[in-house]
C-alpha cells in the first residue's frame, strides 16, 4: 500500500503513525507541491496530501482515496484488528471528536505557526509575516491547550484507557511545532507536556519524528 506526500505533513504522518500501530508497512512517495505526477492525482484528484492507493483491492483494480480520515477509516475496516478506533458509542464519537479537534481546530492554529517560521522562509523561501506565527503562539494556542490539559485522563490516553486513533492524531500536530522551536510550557501545561511526550516515543512516531528533525536540521 502506498502514501503519497510527506510526513512533515501531520495528515501523512497520523497515517503512518496509525498504520504502524496496526503493524501495517505502508510505502511513501513524495507528492504534493507540484511533485508526485499522474498516480498521485489518481489517488487525490484535487492535490491534497496524504493520497492512498491499494493495489488490486478494488476487484482488481487499485483502490486510490485521499484524506487522512478516509485513508484511516479504510485501515481500520480492513484491518480491524488492532482496534485502533474504538466500537462502542461515547467513545467511538470521542475518538472522532478528538480527530475533529486536531485536524480542524488545533493545526489551523499550529500550522499558522509552521508556516510562517518554518515551511515559507526555511522550505520555500517565500515571504512569511512572523506576526502571523507570534499571534497564534500568544492568543491562538493557549485555549486549545488549556482544553486538552483538562481532558487527558491520568491513563495518558485519551480514550479507553488505550491508543486510539485520537491520541495520534492530536498530537501529531505537536511534531510540527516542535520543529519550529516551539515547546510545551511543562509549568503551564504539565499534563499535555507530559501526554506529548510519552505518546511521540512511541515506536510508531519515535523513528519518523527523528527523520523529520534530520531534514528541518539540514536547512539550517
Amino acid at each position: 500500500m502506498i502514501v503519497y506526500g510527506s510526513t512533515i505533513s501531520p495528515f501523512v504522518r497520523k497515517v503512518m503513525a496509525f498504520a504502524a500501530e496496526k503493524g501495517l508497512a505502508l510505502t511513501i512517495e513524495a507528492a504534493g507541491l507540484g511533485r508526485g505526477g499522474p498516480e498521485f492525482l489518481e489517488s487525490s484528484p484535487f492535490g491534497k496530501i496524504p493520497g492512498f492507493r491499494d493495489p488490486g483491492a478494488d476487484g482488481g483494480k487499485d483502490f486510490c482515496i485521499s484524506d487522512s480520515t478516509a485513508i484511516c477509516a479504510y485501515l481500520e475496516a480492513k484491518y480491524p484488528e488492532p482496534n485502533m478506533i474504538p466500537v462502542a458509542p461515547i467513545a467511538h464519537a470521542r475518538t472522532i471528536w478528538f480527530e475533529e479537534y486536531a485536524d480542524s481546530i488545533f493545526f489551523a492554529s499550529a500550522a499558522k505557526i509552521f508556516v510562517h517560521r518554518l515551511l515559507y522562509p526555511k522550505m520555500l523561501k517565500r515571504p512569511f509575516d512572523e506576526a502571523i506565527a507570534a499571534n497564534a503562539v500568544d492568543v491562538e494556542l493557549p485555549p486549545l491547550f488549556d482544553y486538552l490539559e483538562g481532558v487527558i485522563p491520568p491513563s495518558g490516553f485519551l480514550v479507553e484507557d488505550r491508543i486510539t486513533l485520537a491520541d495520534i492524531a492530536v498530537c501529531s500536530p505537536f511534531v510540527n511545532l516542535a520543529h519550529t522551536e516551539m515547546v510545551i510550557d511543562p509549568a503551564r501545561w504539565p499534563t499535555t507536556a507530559g501526554y506529548v511526550s510519552a505518546i511521540l516515543a512511541r515506536p510508531s512516531f519515535a523513528p519518523i519524528v527523528a527523520a523529520e528533525r534530520a531534514m528541518v536540521a539540514a536547512l539550517g
